[in-house]
């Protein structure tokens, strides 16, 4: 049996980057070998080639230091030789440093861009409990970390599910809650979808956004989002993150905390409520929740 692979996408762009790396280093040495057979030391190198520092670093080593001692007219033929082979050895080491510093950069953000990851955008309205305050924030789903977690969010977020939705458990330095849609129809179709677990593979940081749980594989819609680095003890639960605030933590960081923790542990909104009667509930009872009055992605 004759074994075939395919190349990812992110495969061949590692080797093709490798290969202009390898070229532009070989082009740079080869330059850098044919100016120095028209000077005796580095220092046009230095001060024209892309890495200046290492190359004046160099040229300071005892590598050059007789070049200026014990020079006879017998010796001029082999020196012009040792200066070149060691201007040669010099600008193949800085020219391959410095393809590589370059090539890097874009490689490691292409590979990011391969995460596959979205961009959905949070319009909030009633910040710090006042109508007509209103900010955003963007989420970036991460589905490297919550493939089955990220497939849900998406989902929801494309049937305009969290549009009207109100933050309704705000506890400051802990976490934002939300996830139960203001219509009561909508949210009872996904009410026993449930979602199976997907591994723990970052931990529950500030900006991270997680799906809530009643216990093992019980994920619907419910989510919060991460407000502090003290939550690693969620880990350890089963607490998932599937994707992380990218920009606007201090608007998040606005939504009205003034209810408290939710009934019956405390004297804000009940979730029992909320799924049976939706927003009509929360607007008479909660009106100063902070809610999302536009959910898209960008």
């Amino acid at each position: 049996a004759t074994a075939t692979s395919t190349l990812t996408s992110t495969e061949r762009a590692a080797i093709d980057m490798m290969m202009k790396v390898i070229g532009t280093a070989t082009l740079l040495a080869i330059q850098a070998m044919q100016a120095s057979a028209f000077s005796g030391v580095p220092s046009s190198f230095s001060a024209e080639g892309v890495h200046t520092l290492a190359a004046r670093s160099a040229a300071h080593t005892p590598l050059f230091a007789s070049f200026d001692d014990h020079v006879d007219s017998n010796d001029a033929p082999r020196d012009a030789l040792s200066r070149r082979d060691a201007a040669f050895k010099i600008a193949t080491t800085t020219a391959a440093i410095a393809a590589v510093t370059s090539a890097y950069a874009p490689y490691k953000a292409n590979a990011e861009e391969e995460d596959g990851g979205r961009l959905i955008e949070f319009t909030v309205n009633n910040l710090d409990g006042e109508e007509g305050s209103t900010g955003s924030f963007v989420v970036k789903t991460r589905p490297d970390w919550a493939p089955i977690g990220v497939e849900r969010f998406e989902a929801l977020a494309e049937s305009s599910f969290f549009d009207g939705c109100r933050a309704f458990r705000v506890l400051p330095g802990f976490i934002v809650q939300f996830g139960i849609t203001g219509n009561p129809e909508v949210q009872a179709k996904w009410r026993s979808r449930n979602l199976r677990d997907d591994p723990v593979k970052v931990t529950n940081s500030r900006g991270t956004l997680v799906f809530a749980t009643a216990g093992p594989n019980t994920r619907t819609t419910q989510l919060f989002i991460n407000l502090n680095d003290r939550n690693k003890f969620l880990d350890k639960q089963g607490f998932s993150p599937i994707g992380e605030v990218i920009s606007g933590m201090d608007v998040v960081e606005r939504f009205y905390s003034g209810y408290g923790e939710g009934a019956p542990s405390g004297k804000g909104p009940n979730q029992g409520l909320i799924q049976a009667k939706g927003n009509s509930y929360l607007e008479a009872s909660y009106p100063k929740l902070s809610y999302f009055s536009k959910v898209s992605f960008k």
